[in-house]
């Protein structure tokens, strides 16, 4: 009978591993595109086999990361100090210092403590939590262009620990009930809100930027007031579908304020460890929104603080090793930003932009547009960054749109507002998305189907609602 169930688990990882190598080896050997780059057509194929083996899982996602390394370096493809140059990148380490720094919240039971206090003021439903959170990060979002830090590094733990304290734990059955939900609420809302403002995520200037070299010029109020209507429309209205495709279990918290009450009584007050944390939570914050004029970035503030927090015993170094998520994420985002950046390096991005442009000429600006539009959006599923998607496709994307006709702020600012949105539709996609999946409360197929019907009504809203508003602005 052992055997029996040794076999059908043994075949059960072996066909997917098979398939996932499958899809790799076809690539590989397809003929390649004229034109095309032999060595980024390989590391394409490599990527492609990649996100095939994370959501086929013959491996956790860790253990595809590593094999997909040990193939780039095999083949030839990058070599080991190239396929290794992810794991020195700053956002990489952000988002692992997130994870240790969410952990200190759940040790020292602060979050769980912050938690109860929203429970009480927000809890009478699941809409409303997620309402809260997505608004307290709003009020952020301006003053915090790190996505990572402002999302993973803030928000992160507060729904961490709210989950927990409603009995919602990740990897288990009970993270449907809550965590499930508002990691997903709180997720595509960070998307929107950095959509938002010109200073809410670190890739907005540099669209600035780049639009300015086409001669068009976005000011903070201009992308800020585009940005309103389609914005708070789109932050309304995404909770309510995500409500509907993954419905929490405990659609409200019976006598919230009598509940909350109660288990901050059994908390206790304050303690040493959990005033330290604090501080060291409001200066984080602080530093995430002023450092930058003082020349300190957000990954050496995050690592100031958790060393902080390391030398005043909140947390030590054993809390550290067995933060598990952390390590993951280290290993397989790492190597999705290394395989990213080659794309790109090694000219597919190029290749495509220029595929693309050479289909469109002719058509009618509007058609164009938004025929660039969905391109631009839907080619995120190949970078593990905003900011290098940006960088490496908008300003092609911009000019062809103009030279095709659309008007240049239009063009400029659509494109910019998208180059927010499309952060929604993976795992790996935007620097937050690994922390808020690695917590191990929701899975990748769900994380991707959520993501792609997220993607299609933002789409809807923020080209209707929002080319309506636009026209109404002068705009276009």
């Amino acid at each position: 009978m052992k055997n029996q169930v040794g076999k059908k688990s043994g075949l059960k990882k072996l066909l997917p591993l098979l398939f996932t190598f499958g899809v790799g080896i076809v690539l590989w050997f397809l003929p390649m595109p004229v034109g095309m780059n032999e060595q980024g057509w390989h590391v394409l194929a490599i990527f492609i086999a990649t996100i095939v083996g994370i959501i086929a899982r013959p491996l956790p996602m860790g253990g595809v990361a590593i094999l997909s390394i040990g193939v780039l370096s095999l083949t030839g493809t990058l070599t080991i100090e190239q396929g290794l140059s992810g794991f020195g990148l700053p956002t990489v380490w952000l988002v692992v210092a997130a994870f240790f720094i969410a952990r200190a919240f759940v040790i020292t039971h602060l979050g769980t403590r912050i938690a109860y206090y929203f429970v009480r003021t927000f809890g009478k439903s699941a809409l409303g939590l997620s309402y809260s959170l997505i608004f307290s990060e709003m009020i952020l979002a301006p003053a915090i262009p790190s996505t990572a830090a402002r999302s993973g590094g803030i928000m992160f733990p507060i729904i961490n620990g709210l989950s927990r304290a409603l009995n919602s734990k990740p990897h288990d059955i009970s993270a449907r009930d809550m965590g499930a939900f508002l990691i997903l609420t709180s997720f595509h809302g960070c998307m929107i809100v950095s959509a938002m403002f010109l200073t809410a995520m670190a890739g907005n200037p540099v669209v600035a930027k780049l639009a300015m070299n086409e001669g068009v010029e976005i000011t903070w109020g201009s992308w800020a007031l585009g940005a309103l209507v389609p914005g708070i429309c789109s932050l309304i209205v995404i909770p309510l579908v995500i409500y509907g495709v993954s419905t929490p279990r405990m659609k409200s918290v019976p006598d919230a304020r009598h509940f909350a009450d109660s288990k901050l009584g059994e908390l206790g007050k304050m303690k040493k460890k959990e005033y330290i944390l604090l501080v060291v939570f409001v200066a984080l914050i602080v530093f995430w929104i002023f450092g930058r004029f003082i020349g300190i970035d957000t990954v050496t503030t995050a690592l100031l603080g958790l060393s902080v927090l390391l030398l005043t015993n909140v947390l030590n170094w054993q809390d550290v090793i067995e933060e598990k998520g952390a390590w993951e994420t280290l290993i397989w985002f790492s190597t999705l930003l290394t395989l990213a950046g080659y794309l790109n390096t090694y000219g597919v991005i190029g290749y495509f932009s220029e595929f693309v442009v050479g289909h469109i000429s002719g058509m009618d600006w509007v058609w164009a547009l938004l025929l660039l539009g969905l391109i631009y959006f839907y080619s995120h599923y190949l970078f593990a960054s905003n900011t290098a998607h940006i960088g490496a496709m908008y300003g092609a994307m911009l000019a062809v749109a103009i030279g095709l006709g659309a008007p240049g702020f239009l063009a400029a600012i659509f494109l910019g507002y998208l180059s927010n949105l499309f952060g929604s539709l993976t795992h790996y996609g935007a620097s937050p998305a690994p922390v808020l999946f690695g917590a191990g409360y929701v899975g990748v197929k769900e994380w991707w189907k959520v993501g792609a019907l997220v993607s299609a009504v933002n789409l809807i809203i923020w080209v209707l609602i929002g080319g309506a508003w636009w026209k109404f602005l002068g705009y276009w």
